[in-house]
């Protein structure tokens, strides 16, 4: 089974845990690995040690960090790493920058040998993106499109739609066009989690935010947003009766 969480939050933006907890609740084991992949942030020190202060004091995994910049393994010691963990967290930053140091380290391959094997990967913003075939970006400053990625996830996926002023109307003309393939856009706040390909869930940290399906539409973008299963405090579980998975 190949499971991959796209978020719109978590540690590095919330202070609830909300979204970190349920992506631990997808995990294959009680208590998983969870490697969280700062690459696309240059290895920056805050952001590492934000991640270890929510992960290692607040939540119930062994959290470890995959440097690139001052990288200390080598190839097989890599490979054992990469292989042993539950939960592959990629951070945010820059998507293209990202891709291009995981290829030229040969972790882009290594990745998707884990997904195969069955861990989760997630990621917020660049960590988002870069599962996709392709994704809208502010990689280069303005913002545009980038056919590039791993191809984990079929199509394209947008981050930050409500948030960043230009997101939505960019990608959505971008979907349009052709530019870019049909895709999955989230609000700030929501998550999305995929199994084989296929959307199984959403969930919100909050009312509001939601996960869409934007798909070309004959020259003109055809947007549908899927309700979110809203998270309770401290368990990342739902308080919703009703089922509002996809």
């Amino acid at each position: 089974m190949h499971r991959l969480a796209l978020l719109g939050g978590g540690f590095s933006t919330d202070e609830d845990g909300l979204l970190d907890n349920w992506v631990l609740g997808q995990a294959r084991t009680p208590r998983p690995k969870v490697c969280f992949v700062p690459t696309a942030s240059g290895d920056a020190p805050a952001y590492i040690e934000k991640f270890l202060a929510a992960f290692h004091h607040r939540l119930d995994c062994e959290p470890s960090v995959l440097r690139l910049f001052e990288r200390k393994l080598d190839d097989d010691a890599l490979r054992a790493f990469v292989l042993a963990q539950d939960v592959v967290y990629v951070g945010g930053g820059n998507t293209a920058n990202l891709l291009a140091v995981w290829r030229v380290h040969g972790v882009d391959r290594l990745l998707r040998e884990a997904y195969d094997r069955g861990t989760l990967m997630c990621g917020i913003s660049a960590g988002a993106n870069c599962w996709a075939e392709s994704s809208h970006t502010d990689s280069f400053g303005p913002l545009t499109f980038l056919p590039d990625g791993l191809g984990l996830l079929p199509g394209s996926v947008c981050p930050h739609y409500d948030s960043e002023p230009g997101r939505r109307p960019s990608y959505r003309a971008a979907v349009a066009t052709g530019a870019l393939p049909a895709g999955w856009a989230l609000d700030d706040g929501a998550g999305a989690l995929f199994t084989d390909g296929r959307l199984t869930e959403t969930v919100s940290r909050a009312p509001g935010a939601s996960v869409y399906r934007v798909t070309d539409g004959g020259g003109e973008a055809e947007e549908r947003a899927f309700a979110c299963r809203i998270l309770s405090r401290g368990t990342g579980t739902g308080t919703d009766a009703a089922d509002r998975r996809p």
